[in-house]
């Protein structure tokens, strides 16, 4: 798929210096930049790359003032990191833009799909399922029975959705990600056997949600987890039965999140951070990678560490941490004097 610098800069409606029929057909870092290539300057460390590059096509900023010439083609435009952004969108809607169901499959007749939709080879689409307009299911993927998909949803090669989930509008669902599986719900007998509680409830994912490679959400024991709009979500999660998560949280990989916990909006949570179940974390709570949270969180806290402390005694605590062997010695002086 190539490009000509008139048409990227149409898209971007930027200004070109160059010329405006040179060609492009990949991407590249500007200091990898190759014949045929499209790069990006936004960071200014890199300026010096510019005059260097074998980019074909540089976007950078219009407010960049150059030394002296340069060999590649350049789209001025307001900001070169965010049209860079919208270029790489615009090339993904291209290369996935595929429609028509390719053979073999096997759909329930009791189950629809709307217009544009796309279904790969080897998908499985099961009994009263609704997929609407637009909808991108790649090939090996599993559509259990009554599931309702909304329009522009993109499921990726070999992802499982569970019978009785909601896919709201615009939702991503990369591979290997698991929707609505069982909770983790066993219960002792008298012989201390454990026994499995039924996981009758659902997973909903609201609109514009994002679930990375391999993560796992639990359907709930009754009623529903419950995925946001908004939220992003990165790989190998798991986000057990239950849980809520609010509008715009986003949250890094390898992250666990036990039953029945609520989680606000606007949260950022890094990765490998183990939360417990049956708690509320406020609104706009930011969370440091491999923390344990085993509290209520209320708004606006910056939490690190395990169990995690506010960001800020954290810090101070570890300055004195680092300290204890020099305390020691100093403690083993006075002693012997």
């Amino acid at each position: 798929m190539k490009f000509t610098a008139t048409q990227i800069a149409g898209i971007l409606e930027g200004e070109i210096v160059g010329n405006p029929e040179v060609e492009v057909s990949k991407l590249s870092k500007i200091e990898e930049g190759t014949d045929g290539s499209l790069t990006f300057l936004a960071n200014p460390k890199y300026t010096h790359y510019i005059y260097s590059t074998e980019a074909s096509i540089t976007i950078v900023n219009k407010t960049l003032v150059l030394d002296h010439d340069v060999n590649t083609t350049l789209i001025k435009v307001e900001d070169a990191y965010k049209s860079f952004s919208k270029l790489l969108e615009y090339y993904n809607q291209v290369k996935l833009n595929k429609t028509g169901v390719e053979q073999p499959i096997f759909m329930a007749a009791s189950s629809s799909y709307g217009e544009e939709v796309y279904i790969g080879a080897f998908t499985y689409i099961g009994e009263n399922v609704k997929i609407g307009n637009n909808v991108k299911i790649y090939p090996n993927a599993y559509i259990g029975d009554n599931t309702e998909i909304s329009d522009n949803v993109v499921i990726f090669a070999g992802a499982k959705v569970y019978s009785e989930s909601k896919i709201g509008r615009n939702c991503v669902i990369h591979s290997g990600c698991v929707i609505g599986a069982d909770g983790f719900g066993f219960s002792p007998n008298e012989e201390g056997e454990f026994q499995k509680v039924p996981q009758t409830g659902n997973v909903i994912l609201e609109d514009y949600v994002d679930v990375g490679a391999g993560t796992t959400i639990d359907r709930a024991t009754l009623g529903s987890t419950i995925i946001r709009r908004g939220v992003k979500l990165d790989n190998q999660m798991q986000i057990a039965h239950n849980v809520e998560i609010g509008e715009n949280t986003v949250i890094a990989a390898q992250t666990g999140i036990a039953g029945s916990t609520k989680i606000g909006k606007n949260c950022m949570i890094g990765g490998q951070v183990g939360i417990v179940g049956h708690i509320t974390i406020g609104n706009r709570v930011r969370i440091q990678a491999q923390s344990g949270i085993g509290r209520n969180v209320k708004d606006d806290e910056v939490l690190q560490g395990s169990p995690a402390l506010n960001y800020g005694d954290f810090n101070k605590s570890y300055v004195h941490f680092k300290n204890l062997p020099k305390l020691v010695d100093k403690i083993n002086q006075l002693e012997k004097k």
